[in-house]
């Protein structure tokens, strides 16, 4: 069986930022890494719960939101995939950007957490999803296309 991109990433130089993990056609993959891998500290399922609630609505919310494909967590939970159709990297990369305030300021109710809107709406963490923000705002500071790419 033929290996998939992300497998081909050395992981051990993966560090916390954003990256170009592939392109297909017009649809591009970002990596967008919260923590380093395989170090030990991850990220908890409830407080990524609801960060992904809140990036998915904000992106889905921008004046991009024609071009937003996807936005959710990755199985080993050390970031997110950002998809993203006809986008310019610098553009992708403001997003993210901004994406990361908007959960660090956000107050009230979280988006689509009731029973009828969530599949696991007991499993949210606000205060965490602001941390996992507040992490990344320094990180993607300054971030620029030369910076999408993986350190090999």
């Amino acid at each position: 069986m033929k290996r998939i991109a992300s497998f081909e990433v050395n992981h051990d130089l993966l560090t916390p930022g954003m990256y170009t993990s592939r392109i297909d056609g017009d649809i591009t993959t970002y990596d967008v890494r919260m923590v380093t891998p395989n170090g030990g500290v991850y990220l908890e399922p409830a407080a990524s719960h609801t960060f992904e609630h809140l990036f998915a609505t904000y992106v889905r919310n921008s004046d991009f939101a024609d071009q937003i494909i996807y936005a959710g967590p990755m199985g080993c939970q050390t970031g997110f995939y950002f998809l993203v159709r006809d986008m310019k990297p610098s553009d992708a990369i403001r997003l993210v950007q901004e994406t990361m305030d908007f959960v660090v300021d956000f107050t009230g109710d979280v988006p689509g957490v009731s029973r009828i809107e969530c599949g696991n709406y007991l499993l949210h963490d606000l205060e965490g999803a602001k941390k996992i923000a507040r992490s990344m705002q320094p990180v993607l500071k300054g971030w620029t296309e030369a910076d999408l790419v993986y350190k090999k």
